[in-house]
């Protein structure tokens, strides 16, 4: 098998590594990839048709998409009459991290579990809203914003302040949740799935605000660890049973075309799990701890997906801790 791995950070250089574990290095290929990764061609992550190019002339059997915009753009749907393979979920089903209220909305039509909140088109619309929640709440930016489009308010000024910062970076005009705060322990739950099953991967904690003592604005994360030694058998189960089971049974109703990675962003608030966020995709640096700690090969997960053998497979993990 020749694998294509699309994306140029330490996650990809991850993924890379694992599959080259199984397939070895000269069947992986990395676009662009970067100086460290072996294998890298300078091909942009969202010129699909010099991909297919790429992959013709390499004679590539699938493609493994790294981070959410290409997925977003709808890379699987590019090649749906190719015969090359595409991990991930479509342009519809990638809605799921590409558009935060079609996410909610998902979320509460199926019972998943996750804060009360407000959709909005301008912050003109939300001026009452803010002063009777006294500011105190988080403000999500609807689409894609790198990790930086999340601010964690407690007061009607920093409310103010966030508004305006993603004013002057989306205009005047743009879609955004107001959503309940949750405070607790914020943990990474990330699961392989064909659409009808799934397969989690170890829990995994990153550090997500810029600042020491958890201050300053949220970033994509810097640094993460795996396991988590408070996310116990216990706390696995009930996740499973109101967010992760729930997940993949929505994903049969609507249905979803969805073969990929599926990232569920948790917060643990009195043993309680709530999804602040999907993604439909590997988390950098999540990736860089849970794949050296996955003992499964990757490959045979990756192929169960199309073959329809995912569930018959027992997931087996590396001893020790993880750390990125």
């Amino acid at each position: 098998m020749k694998i294509v791995v699309i994306g140029s950070g330490g996650r990809e250089h991850a993924i890379a590594d694992k599959l080259a574990q199984s397939i070895g290095w000269d069947n992986v290929f990395t676009l662009p990839g970067n100086a460290g990764i072996p294998n890298s061609h300078n091909i942009a992550i969202n010129d699909f048709a010099a991909i297919e190019n790429f992959c013709v002339e390499k004679n590539i059997d699938l493609i493994f998409v790294g981070p959410e915009v290409p997925l977003t753009n709808g890379i699987v749907n590019f090649f749906e009459n190719s015969p090359i393979k595409v991990f991930g979920p479509d342009k519809h089903a990638a809605q799921l991290e590409g558009s935060k209220i079609w996410a909610k909305n998902f979320m509460n039509k199926y019972g998943i579990k996750t804060a009360s909140s407000k959709s909005f088109n301008n912050p003109s619309e939300a001026q009452d809203f803010i002063k009777q929640k006294d500011g105190n709440f988080v403000i999500k930016y609807d689409g894609l914003a790198g990790g930086k489009g999340v601010f964690v308010c407690s007061s009607i000024q920093e409310a103010q302040e966030a508004l305006q910062e993603l004013e002057q970076m989306f205009g005047k005009h743009f879609p955004f949740l107001i959503e309940d705060k949750i405070e607790g322990s914020e943990i990474s739950i990330i699961g392989i799935t064909d659409g009808k099953n799934i397969q989690l991967l170890l829990p995994s904690q990153d550090h997500k605000q810029l600042l020491d003592k958890d201050l300053g604005p949220n970033t994509g994360g810097m640094g993460a660890y795996c396991p988590v030694p408070f996310c116990d058998d216990k706390l696995i189960q009930k996740i499973k049973e109101k967010i992760v089971i729930p997940t993949i049974k929505g994903f049969q109703k609507e249905p979803l075309n969805y073969k990929g990675i599926v990232y569920f962003g948790l917060m643990i608030d009195k043993e309680e799990p709530y999804v602040l966020e999907y993604n439909v995709r590997l988390g950098d640096p999540e990736t860089e701890v849970i794949l050296p700690a996955l003992k499964t090969d990757l490959v045979e997960l990756i192929s169960a997906c199309f073959d329809g053998t995912l569930s018959s497979i027992n997931m087996n993990f590396n001893e020790g801790f993880f750390v990125d």
